[in-house]
C-alpha cells in the first residue's frame, strides 16, 4: 500500500489523528484541498480534556503559552451582572487544567502541525480527494494534485476529517441530516474596554439574543460572538461598525479601539447517518456539527481522533483484529448525538426571537443560573460536562466491570480519575497522569502485588503502576472513591477497559484477546 492511513482534511481533527498515528509508527498521508491553514477561525475554547490529551502529545506547554486561561465565566442580563462561575473551584480536583483555555483554532492547528514534523509527516496542501473505491483489503483514493493532474493511492484505511462538506462522507454515500439555524451570527476580533470582567468569559443575555466576550492574548483583546440585529440579517455586506450600537446597548459603555477581523456566518446542526463505511471513517465536523454552546465542537472532533487513533494503529499494524475499530462508531455516535440534542435545545432557547423566550432568557434563566452557580454539586457536574472529562463509554463492547466494586467507584468506560499519589511509600507525590504512556495499556493496581509482566502476555503493550498503601494515597483514593484492593486496566486513551477487586492474570489476558481483539491478525 502507498500508506497505512489516508487522512483527508488538515484541520484540528485531522492533525490530531495524524499525530496520534504518527507517534505510533503508522504511515500517514494527510491532504487538504486548501492552499494553507485557515487564518480566520471561529472555534477558540480548548477544554480541560483536550489539554490532558495535549499533555500526552507534548504540546500543552506551547498551548498554554499562546492561549489565555479563562478561570471563570460571568453572566449578565440586560446590563446587570447576575452571576460568576468559578471554573477553578469546580475542577480543581478533577483535572490538572481546571479552566477553559482561550486559544484560536488557527493556533491549535499551528501547534499540532508543527508537532507532525517529529514523525516525519507534512500536510500535502492543494490536494483534493475526488474518488474512492473500496476493496476487501484496501481503499483506492483518487487525488487531484496542485497542478491539476490526478493520481491514485491505496491505503489500508481512510479518515474523513474534511469538515461539513466532506468528500469522504459524500463519496461514501453517507447522508448528513440536519439544518441551519435561521439566525445570522458574527465574530469579531477587537481591542475594546468596558464593563467586562477582565480575563474571564462574559455572557451578555438580552431580549433579542446574546453576546459572548472571550478574553484573548494581549491587552484589551476580546473576541466577540453574537447574533446580528434583525435589521442587519438580510444585508450582504455588513460591517462591524453596524453592530456596535447593539453591542453598546446591551453590554454597556464600550470603547472600541480597533477591529482586526469581522465575519458573519450561519450555524448548522447536523449528524451523519453513520460514522463509518467499511474502511472509511468520519470524524469531527464531517460527522457532526453543533451549535457553539459550551465550546464543544472542536474539542469533540479532537476526542474523535483520540478515540480512533490507538484502535486504528493496532489494527493496521496487525496487532489487533479489525473488529476493534467497530467500537469507534459505537462509542462516539452516542456522544455526538447527545451533544447535538442538548446544545440544540439550549441554543434554540438562547437565540429564540419569541418575546416570551426573551423574557425567560433575561429574567428567569439568568436568576436560575445565579442560584445554580453557588451550589457546589451543580458546579462540579457542569464542569465535568463542559470540560468533557465526564464523557464515558460504559455501554461499549470494550467495557467490562467485574462484580464486587462498590457503588460510586469508577466503572469500566469511565475516564480514569486524576490522582496525585506516591508510587513508593518513601517517594514524592506525583501526578499519575504524567506517568501514564498513552501509546500503551496501563494496569493500575491498588492494595495488591503486581504480577510478573510475562504472566499477562501483553509484552511491550502494557505498563503496570502499583499504588502502595500510604496515608497520602489512601486519602486520594478515598476522594476518587477507588476501593482497596482493586485494579483498573486502562485503554491507551485513559478510559477504563476492565476493572474489579482482585486481579487474576487470566482475566486480563481473556479481556485483551476477547474484547480488545489483541493478537488476532485480520485487518
Amino acid at each position: 500500500m502507498d500508506t497505512d492511513v489516508l487522512i483527508v482534511g488538515a484541520g484540528p481533527t485531522g492533525l490530531m489523528l495524524a499525530n496520534q498515528l504518527g507517534r505510533r509508527g503508522v504511515r500517514v498521508l494527510i491532504i487538504d484541498r486548501h492552499a494553507q491553514p485557515s487564518r480566520e477561525t471561529k472555534a477558540l475554547g480548548v477544554q480541560a480534556r483536550t489539554l490532558e490529551i495535549y499533555s500526552r502529545l507534548g504540546i500543552v506547554d506551547r498551548a498554554l503559552e499562546l492561549g489565555k486561561r479563562g478561570t471563570g465565566g460571568n453572566i449578565w442580563a440586560e446590563g446587570r451582572h447576575m452571576a460568576r462561575v468559578s471554573l477553578g473551584d469546580a475542577g480543581e480536583s478533577v483535572t490538572p487544567y481546571p479552566y477553559i483555555l482561550i486559544l484560536g483554532q488557527d493556533d491549535n492547528e499551528r501547534i499540532m502541525g508543527d508537532k507532525l514534523h517529529d514523525w516525519g509527516v507534512a500536510v500535502q496542501w492543494r490536494t483534493e480527494l475526488v474518488g474512492l473505491q473500496q476493496a476487501p483489503d484496501n481503499v483506492a483514493a483518487t487525488l487531484k494534485l496542485p497542478d491539476g493532474t490526478t493520481r491514485t493511492v491505496t491505503a489500508n484505511r481512510v479518515a474523513g476529517c474534511d469538515g461539513a462538506h466532506s468528500a469522504v462522507r459524500e463519496l461514501s454515500g453517507i447522508t448528513f441530516p440536519g439544518a441551519p439555524y435561521e439566525h445570522v451570527f458574527f465574530v469579531a476580533d477587537t481591542e475594546v474596554t468596558g464593563s467586562m470582567v477582565p480575563d474571564e468569559v462574559n455572557v451578555f443575555l438580552w431580549r433579542e439574543g446574546f453576546h459572548l466576550f472571550f478574553p484573548m492574548r494581549g491587552k484589551d483583546h476580546w473576541r466577540i460572538v453574537g447574533i446580528l440585529p434583525p435589521a442587519l440579517r438580510d444585508k450582504d455586506d455588513v460591517k462591524f461598525e453596524s453592530v456596535i450600537p447593539a453591542l453598546r446597548g446591551e453590554a454597556g459603555d464600550l470603547s472600541f479601539k480597533a477591529c482586526t477581523w469581522f465575519s458573519t456566518y450561519r450555524i448548522h446542526h447536523r449528524s451523519a447517518a453513520r460514522f463509518r463505511d467499511r474502511r472509511c471513517f468520519l470524524l469531527g465536523d464531517a460527522a457532526h456539527i453543533h451549535s457553539p454552546v459550551g465550546a464543544q465542537g472542536m474539542n469533540t472532533g479532537l476526542q474523535d481522533a483520540y478515540n480512533l487513533g490507538w484502535k486504528l494503529a493496532l489494527v493496521v499494524q496487525g496487532r489487533a483484529d479489525a473488529a476493534l475499530v467497530d467500537s469507534y462508531e459505537d462509542e462516539r455516535v452516542p456522544v455526538a448525538r447527545r451533544l447535538l440534542n442538548t446544545t440544540d435545545r439550549a441554543f434554540r432557547l438562547i437565540v429564540s426571537d419569541n418575546p416570551l423566550a426573551g423574557i425567560f432568557r433575561t429574567q428567569v434563566l439568568a436568576r436560575i443560573a445565579a442560584f445554580a452557580v453557588n451550589r457546589k454539586p451543580i458546579q462540579r457536574f457542569a464542569f465535568r460536562v463542559i470540560s468533557q472529562t465526564g464523557i464515558h463509554y460504559r455501554k461499549s463492547s470494550l467495557s467490562e466491570t467485574l462484580s464486587g466494586l462498590p457503588h460510586g467507584a469508577p466503572q469500566a468506560g469511565d475516564r480514569f480519575p486524576w490522582l496525585r499519589v506516591k508510587s513508593r511509600t518513601e517517594g514524592p507525590v506525583e501526578d499519575l497522569f504524567a506517568k501514564l504512556d498513552d501509546t500503551r495499556l496501563a494496569l493500575i493496581l491498588i492494595g495488591q502485588p503486581a504480577p510478573p509482566d510475562a504472566a499477562l502476555a501483553l509484552g511491550d503493550l502494557l505498563r503496570i503502576h502499583a499504588i502502595p498503601a500510604d496515608p497520602v494515597n489512601d486519602a486520594e483514593l478515598a476522594r476518587a472513591k477507588i476501593p482497596s484492593p482493586s485494579f483498573y486496566l486502562l485503554r491507551p486513551d485513559g478510559h477504563v477497559g476492565l476493572c474489579g477487586i482482585r486481579l487474576e492474570t487470566d482475566t486480563v489476558t481473556r479481556y485483551a484477546s476477547g474484547r480488545l481483539r489483541l493478537g488476532r491478525v485480520s485487518h
